[in-house]
């Protein structure tokens, strides 16, 4: 764990990088914060959250993604065996996006809602069939969508084990790159809030004390966007 800032931090960019004077990564950033071995592949984050923020990171456009810096320190910690996370990091992508992207995409996101809830259900003790209220607003959203999603999921039985191998990281994909192509206005502002719920949503399940002194990193941050 690093107690002080580099003095030149890497602007973040797309993709991976052999060493920081290649560039940086959200999560080979979050790697050198963590003291592991530089990669974007640091075992301080949980896997799809981390494959969450590189899918942000990569299609976030090259003037904003220097806002999603300050997020970096928060994604350090949030690591953990329990099939919730996953399942929560998938809803929330999938609900996110759902209004926004193409009804191609409203389709599969609305059976990921669907799915991810089920799991949530077996795994919390909730009745089956039953989903959250925020689910259900953002159903409520794209009505045609989610009559589609109710009858093919119908009789369609999904296990925590195979939604967090398969389904999870797909719904994640899917999102990301719904939302970056979206008719919306602001797809950066869409990506960086999706994010930053996820690590909330995360947080919530894994307990952890922040490895970097939060003003100091946002000091950092402000450095580098000069």
């Amino acid at each position: 764990m690093h107690d002080q800032m580099p003095t030149a931090m890497p602007l973040l960019s797309r993709g991976k990088h052999r060493n920081p004077s290649k560039g940086a990564c959200f999560m080979e950033l979050a790697s050198f914060l963590a003291g592991e071995r530089w990669s974007d592949h640091p075992a301080c984050t949980h896997p799809l959250l981390a494959g969450l923020a590189r899918l942000v990171n990569d299609h976030t456009s090259d003037a904003a993604r220097p806002l999603l810096a300050p997020l970096i320190p928060s994604v350090i910690g949030l690591a953990g065996a329990d099939p919730r996370i996953d399942a929560r990091i998938a809803l929330r992508c999938a609900t996110s996006a759902l209004p926004v992207v193409s009804h191609e995409r409203q389709l599969a996101l609305a059976v990921s809602v669907l799915s991810a809830e089920h799991v949530l259900a077996t795994l919390d003790g909730r009745p089956q069939g039953s989903v959250s209220e925020e689910s259900a607003r953002t159903l409520a959203k794209v009505p045609d969508a989610a009559r589609w999603a109710y009858r093919f999921r119908r009789g369609v039985r999904v296990s925590a084990k195979g939604f967090r191998r398969y389904a999870a990281p797909n719904t994640v994909q899917l999102a990301v790159r719904g939302l970056s192509e979206a008719c919306v206005a602001d797809p950066d502002a869409l990506l960086r809030t999706l994010l930053t719920d996820a690590i909330a949503d995360c947080a919530e399940l894994i307990r952890h004390q922040p490895p970097v002194d939060p003003e100091l990193w946002e000091d950092a941050c402000r450095i580098t966007r000069r």
